[in-house]
């Protein structure tokens, strides 16, 4: 949290500064003309424009948990659905509950969103954005584009070029700032907004190609004056230009780098090649930047690119900052990989320092001997905190050794797909007993979540998913047996290909399975896609059931909602087709009975 409000604090005391520098010229010979006045303009409608979004998104955020804590306490000691308190909050407001289904929760067109268009199995071209998502891009754009043409003289030849010069150079320069800002993991509007990592990186993406196409226009605007006012000189002044100024050459090449960041930023391209991509990509924006930065030497509009440099620098030192708290200072971060059936493998981390482990938690995971410069994100599945006392020199005599004895130990479970945890999976199956120990360090925890206020929870997870939602079983049902929340049933839906995928959690699921009243409150439902036999699909008890076959899911909802007790929450994790099939039977349903749905999902 402190963290954050530096990030914000500092990004604050840039902005107005850059918004001053561009107003007095950076100097006080210089005297701004009516046009840099519009460009000034310009700027500080964008700040408010992005002033006023976050302020929106910051009041429904904050009205949205405050409420749901109002409901938590009213239904700490109010269990069933006839219950007047737990009855009251099933009931959907309509007009919201209409926004929910038609914007919120609406994917583009029909249902699909976070299933991947493909064009191979190795070809990946994306995912469509989701309704509020497209009508925030599509309205950003619009804005740019008004920006860019809106008080330009289109009559007089001269000035119709400089401005268009002008106004699109200050406007890809100035977008550079939220786009260093929203591409960082501690980006402070993730816990203020309460928005996901995945939506920010969508919305990185898009500015990111706005900022190119500015600076595109930005250069065809230069070049296109010079041909209209000299005719056939004026490709030869450009060439002269390019290579004896360098306010034009250091210009020319933060384009080029602009342009090889969007020839290599299509779905496709990232996702066949993306620790390649990831690699160029930071190069080819280093690049850009110290360029911009050289060719605005002695403009005012070098402010803008120094914010977006302090964003970029606070996200870096954040992360360096994460990674020796948590593995330094006793002793450091070891992880165990085991192999496990069906592809996988288990990593188990004694993290150096302890943490207290949250539901809905990730962590980016870097492990030199499999993957020297390599960080990905997993989801934390289980997390304990164990005292260490090996020996009897290290009994504990003050309090600060007590502390220093105490390990955090987080485990992940992984599917082996390729590159890293193709390595992760082949080093572990090689090794003796199918697993091995090496130096990890863990940067984070990122994010968490809670579902206490709600009455009625169904969790879908399919496959390595189910990582996601084991934390919020164990959450649930420790906080109903010690009457801290307001559910009353939850619904674990679990989606797997072979019932050998049950040993990736077998050891916590039991723990769970043994928990006081778990049976009051917890249901747990196994589908088996493909089972060997119909020997494998056999139900040990009424709460624990087992099925073969793919679930329908608007079926399982539907069943669930006419017993509904207080609000329901549905989470999904797993596969894209699963996200979309949970996201349209909640939307189908959520003007029936008070229904929030919610997604987990990495994009990169």
């Amino acid at each position: 949290m402190r963290a954050a409000i530096t990030s914000l604090a500092l990004l604050a005391a840039v902005l107005p500064q850059a918004l001053a520098e561009a107003s007095s010229g950076g100097s006080e010979a210089y005297t701004p003309s009516a046009a840099d006045l519009e460009n000034i303009r310009i700027c500080k409608y964008t700040a408010w424009t992005w002033a006023a979004i976050v302020a929106a998104l910051l009041v429904y955020r904050w009205t949205l948990h405050l409420l749901r804590h109002v409901r938590q306490l009213a239904n700490l000691n109010h269990g069933t659905s006839s219950d007047g308190r737990q009855r009251y909050f099933s009931l959907p407001d309509e007009n919201f509950a209409m926004v929910k289904r038609s914007l919120i929760n609406a994917p583009l067109i029909n249902k699909r969103h976070n299933r991947e268009f493909k064009l191979s199995a190795a070809m990946n071209v994306g995912t469509l954005p989701g309704r509020l998502q497209t009508l925030f891009l599509l309205g950003y754009l619009a804005m740019q584009v008004a920006f860019c043409v809106i008080t330009i003289n289109w009559n007089d030849t001269k000035s119709f070029y400089d401005d268009g010069r002008n106004r699109t150079g200050v406007l890809a320069v100035l977008n550079m700032i939220p786009l260093f800002l929203l591409a960082g993991r501690n980006n402070p509007l993730i816990w203020l907004l309460g928005i996901s990592f995945d939506t920010y990186n969508l919305v990185h993406r898009w500015i990111g190609r706005i900022v190119v196409i500015e600076a595109v226009a930005h250069t065809a605007f230069w070049m296109s004056g010079k041909i209209a006012l000299m005719g056939g000189k004026g490709w030869l002044m450009i060439e002269v230009a390019m290579a004896g100024s360098q306010l034009i050459l250091t210009g020319t090449i933060g384009v080029c780098a602009f342009i090889g960041i969007l020839l290599q930023s299509p779905s496709v391209v990232r996702h066949a090649f993306y620790e390649t991509f990831l690699h160029v990509h930071i190069a080819l924006v280093i690049v850009a930047t110290g360029a911009v930065w050289v060719h605005l030497k002695s403009l005012p509009q070098q402010a803008f690119v120094l914010a977006a440099i302090i964003c970029w620098a606070i996200e870096r030192l954040l992360r360096l900052w994460r990674l020796v708290r948590n593995n330094t200072g006793n002793g450091v971060t070891k992880a165990e990989i085991e192999a496990l059936p069906g592809d996988a493998v288990r990593v188990t981390l004694r993290v150096a320092k302890p943490w207290k482990f949250q539901p809905g938690q990730h962590v980016y995971l870097y492990m030199p001997s499999v993957g020297l410069l390599q960080s990905h994100p997993f989801s934390v599945a289980w997390s304990d905190e164990q005292t260490d006392f090996s020996t009897e020199k290290s009994l504990p005599m003050a309090r600060q050794d007590i502390f220093a004895a105490r390990k955090t130990t987080m485990s992940l479970i992984i599917r082996r797909r390729t590159g890293f945890t193709d390595k992760m999976f082949t080093k572990a199956e090689s090794s003796p007993g199918g697993k091995f120990s090496t130096t990890a360090f863990v940067e984070g925890p990122y994010g968490n979540q809670s579902f206490q206020s709600y009455g009625t929870v169904m969790l879908f997870a399919a496959g390595v998913g189910i990582t996601h939602q084991v934390p919020h079983v164990r959450d649930l049902v420790a906080a109903y047996s010690n009457g801290m929340c307001a559910t009353r049933k939850v619904v674990l839906v679990w989606i797997i290909q072979s019932p050998e995928h049950l040993e990736w959690i077998r050891p916590w699921m039991t723990q769970i399975l043994g928990m006081d009243k778990r049976r009051d409150i917890l249901k747990i439902l196994l589908f088996i896609t493909r089972p060997r036999s119909t020997k494998e699909v056999h139900s040990p008890s009424a709460s624990v059931q087992m099925f073969p076959g793919k679930p329908d899911v608007g079926a399982l909802i539907e069943k669930e909602q006419a017993t509904q007790v207080g609000a329901m929450a549905v989470s999904v994790c797993g596969t894209g087709g699963l996200a979309d099939d949970v996201r349209k039977a909640t939307r189908d349903r959520c003007q029936r009975t008070e229904m929030d749905f919610f997604e987990e999902a990495f994009s990169w």
